[in-house]
């Protein structure tokens, strides 16, 4: 078997047998891999508590024939330790981890650009220097955007004139009069101003935001990611909870 290294984001766990454990990560240069702990859930594992969501460690790794067998674990950073006391973070971290995952599919399939965006969100948001929410829609339309994904929102998705009237997720963004289809929603011009903001991490504009712009942005941010993801973010629902109190 071939041995190798890298360091990544653990996304998320699942139990195999008695005591090993399926360890999905997003790797800096290998891209979302899949590794076996073995016994990682015994008390005695040298490295059971290094494998778990929002931590970034390095690996090594034997090739296995259908999941590899992570052999070593160490910690580079624990993000996890300040999100956990925090439910609004914690949840806005869990809806990244569960993005990155979808969004990137295939597996070894080196996806540098979304491993660099996801170690960013997760230390911006541990920061706490802004808003729970304003820090995951940057992370979703930002992913997006590495995806291939960027929504329109200067001028039409499909015309690209300048002058734009509403939001039409079908349309890829923003859309001029003349383009506008039927259900387009018609945000206001400055939570337009707010997604773009993020899309550029323009925190100044971002910060001085007003809630009632930054719940139209998150609820139309929320349903372009999903319609493009063709599946339901199912951490949202804490983070929209959350919000609603």
């Amino acid at each position: 078997m071939s041995l190798y290294r890298d360091d990544g984001i653990v996304l998320r766990t699942h139990k195999l047998g008695e005591a090993d454990r399926i360890v999905t990560v997003l790797t800096r240069r290998t891209g979302k891999i899949r590794g076996v702990a073995k016994g990682v859930r015994r008390t005695t594992s040298r490295f059971g508590a290094r494998l778990e969501p929002f931590t970034h460690v390095d690996l090594q790794l034997h090739t296995g024939r259908t999941l590899d067998v992570i052999t070593q674990a160490e910690t580079v950073r624990p993000y996890g330790e300040a999100l956990v006391t925090d439910y609004p973070r914690y949840t806005a971290g869990s809806a990244m981890l569960e993005t990155a995952d979808r969004l990137i599919m295939g597996e070894k399939e080196p996806a540098l650009r979304q491993f660099l965006l996801l170690v960013g969100g997760l230390r911006t948001l541990g920061s706490a220097e802004h808003e729970p929410r304003l820090v995951l829609d940057a992370y979703f339309l930002r992913s997006l955007a590495v995806a291939g994904y960027a929504p329109a929102l200067e001028s039409c998705a499909r015309c690209r004139a300048p002058a734009v009237r509403a939001f039409a997720i079908v349309a890829g963004g923003t859309v001029c009069g003349g383009c506008r289809p039927a259900g387009a929603a018609v945000p206001a011009g400055e939570t337009l101003a707010l997604m773009v903001a993020l899309l550029r991490g323009d925190w100044l504009t971002a910060d001085a935001s007003e809630s009632r712009h930054r719940a139209e942005c998150s609820g139309l941010v929320a349903a372009y990611l999903q319609w493009h993801l063709e599946h339901g973010i199912r951490s949202l629902r804490h983070v929209e909870r959350e919000l609603a109190k």
